[in-house]
């Protein structure tokens, strides 16, 4: 199976799993370690009548918390993508709002850096992702490409648990 063919079929067990755990809205800030989720949520509905994410691109983080916040708050389940320099970003969000009055939204996270491979401001928040994470008390859960639904599964109940903003890391592309 080809790289390409892997990413696919993950990202749209990923989006079925969010689906099939009642979210109904999709925000986030495009990057390549999420693209192929990116792909499917752009296209345009299928003529089937088949459920899909309400897709809202955004043009920062932060704008892509406080939208799916929003709609956290108005009883919709809602997940955010992004890249980790964009959690970094959105941190004062987070912390000002979410945190302090339990408003969680489920973050999807690439994990640019993880390895000390990529461009050096990826390699800094790369290096420190868990640690930043553990400062602000944010669940998270590595996703397992081998099962993406039990990784979704994990990270929702973690969230419904704390009543905190969950992350659900994305190490590899999708």
């Amino acid at each position: 199976m080809s790289t390409d063919t892997l990413d696919r079929t993950t990202a749209h067990a990923l989006l079925d799993s969010l689906l099939a755990h009642g979210f109904t809205l999709a925000t986030g800030v495009p990057c390549s370690l999420l693209k192929g989720a990116f792909q499917l949520l752009e296209q345009p509905p299928a003529d089937d009548g088949s459920r899909r994410l309400h897709y809202v691109p955004a043009p920062r983080e932060d704008s892509a918390v406080g939208l799916a916040s929003g709609a956290a708050v108005a009883g919709e389940r809602a997940v955010v993508l992004m890249q980790n320099s964009g959690l970094g970003y959105c941190l004062n969000v987070l912390t000002s709002f979410n945190l302090i009055y339990d408003v969680p939204v489920l973050l999807v996270v690439s994990w640019r850096g993880h390895d000390g491979n990529d461009a050096v401001e990826h390699d800094v928040i790369g290096r420190e992702l868990l640690n930043l994470l553990a400062l602000f008390e944010l669940p998270h859960t590595v996703l397992d490409h081998g099962d993406p639904a039990g990784s979704v599964a994990t990270a929702v109940r973690r969230m419904e648990e704390t009543q905190r903003c969950s992350v659900l890391i994305v190490r590899e592309g999708i």
